[in-house]
């Protein structure tokens, strides 16, 4: 491979794909640029929740330390005298949770290019949704917000309050590159509908069972993207139009359709039998997809293609288990603006590591999949090259 990892990955990941420049102008445009001097500027307190994912699950101050060195020796900051806890947390308090949002916003898009193996698919980009749930720090704040799983026995509460996290993704490069923060009580199929400005013409969705439905469907198709969901099998889907490769087309509405005066919505509906020898005996899948030409996407190759749907949750397994820490079971914060800060932290730090693995793959003289790409190899060489002056992490 013409460039490697760690190659890659020297020119320091954070400040690399998140520009100093590129910061300050976010931080400014959110209206969070200091009126005085302090401690610990807006632009170093991203740069510190950056790197707080990045080295996940250390202690605060020792992250301070890995990325004050860090930042010093790349020339981007001078002399400067380590803060208190209680400092970083009312810096960030000030800086607030939209400079992070608004740079992932920015700077989150797909990566993978057609010379990439797993990328494209006829044509279409392929992209995914599935959501994932955060378990956050047992706060009265965290509770009043995100609410929390019940026990099943009557009003009483179990276990920590949960963030759900709904995200898109594009399956070759396993890119981030749009994510929509919600509550436990928040329906995926509701989050999901505010993906659609990042769904475009060339888009190919594919999304688990909890997400066919009109309201849905209407949502995310304006923008020219196709979708392919797989559907409960007791779903009645009547046959309105036999095609030639054992589908069919059918409307699908949701309740309040009449009332508003719509008309239902046309999809394809492909059935079939996963053929696995590993596991006999499987249900039948059912896959609803707007492609309504068999000859642009026959119903055997929709059903070859769907399994790439489970990349999706392999990235987001990637960021609660490798970079978060398979030990680090709840987001630490106590506040919701400190939660949302945390996740869009571990969706920049993920992006700009997917996006140096992508790099890596392009750099190859031979088509690299990125799935054959180690991410944690990446994760290490990012950690190891965030300092790189000899005796920088010690205490």
């Amino acid at each position: 491979m013409a460039s490697s990892l760690p190659d890659l990955a020297g020119v320091g990941v954070l400040t690399r794909m998140y520009p100093p420049w590129l910061v300050d102008e976010v931080v400014a445009e959110c209206g969070r640029v200091e009126k005085r001097r302090r401690l610990l500027p807006a632009r170093l307190v991203v740069y510190f929740l950056l790197a707080m994912a990045l080295f996940s699950p250390a202690p605060y101050l020792e992250v301070m330390r890995h990325l004050s060195e860090g930042l010093r020796w790349a020339g981007l900051w001078g002399p400067w005298h380590l803060p208190s806890k209680a400092g970083i947390f009312r810096a960030r308090g000030r800086l607030g949770v939209e400079p992070m949002a608004e740079l992932f916003g920015r700077c989150a898009r797909p990566l993978g290019t057609p010379a990439m193996p797993g990328v494209f698919w006829n044509g279409w980009r392929l992209m995914a949704i599935d959501g994932t749930r955060f378990d956050v720090a047992d706060s009265a704040a965290n509770a009043a917000a995100f609410g929390r799983p019940g026990t099943g026995r009557g009003d009483r509460h179990g276990g920590y309050p949960q963030a759900h996290v709904v995200a898109l993704v594009e399956c070759g490069t396993h890119a981030v590159i749009d994510a929509v923060l919600g509550g436990w009580r928040d329906a995926e199929v509701r989050l999901a509908e505010n993906l659609a400005p990042s769904l475009t013409t060339g888009m190919l969705v594919l999304g688990d069972r909890n997400l066919p439905s009109a309201r849905l469907w209407r949502a995310l198709t304006p923008g020219g993207a196709d979708l392919c969901f797989r559907a409960k099998t007791n779903r009645h889907l009547p046959v309105l139009e036999p095609l030639a490769d054992g589908s069919w087309l059918t409307t699908i509405k949701a309740h309040d359709d009449k009332k508003a005066g719509r008309q239902p919505v046309t999809v394809r509906v492909i059935r079939y039998r996963p053929d696995d020898p590993g596991r006999p005996g499987q249900d039948q899948y059912i896959l609803l997809t707007s492609v309504l030409d068999p000859a642009l996407a026959p119903a055997a190759d929709l059903a070859a293609l769907y399994p790439q749907r489970w990349e999706c949750e392999t990235v987001l397994d990637e960021i609660k288990t490798h970079q978060r820490g398979a030990k680090t079971v709840v987001l630490a914060s106590k506040t919701p603006t400190g939660v949302r800060q945390e996740i869009y932290a571990h969706l920049l730090v993920h992006y700009a590591l997917r996006a140096l693995m992508a790099e890596a793959a392009a750099s190859s003289p031979e088509p690299v999949d990125c799935d054959r790409l180690s991410f944690t190899t990446a994760l290490r060489a990012a950690r190891r090259t965030v300092t790189i002056l000899p005796g920088s992490f010690s205490p």
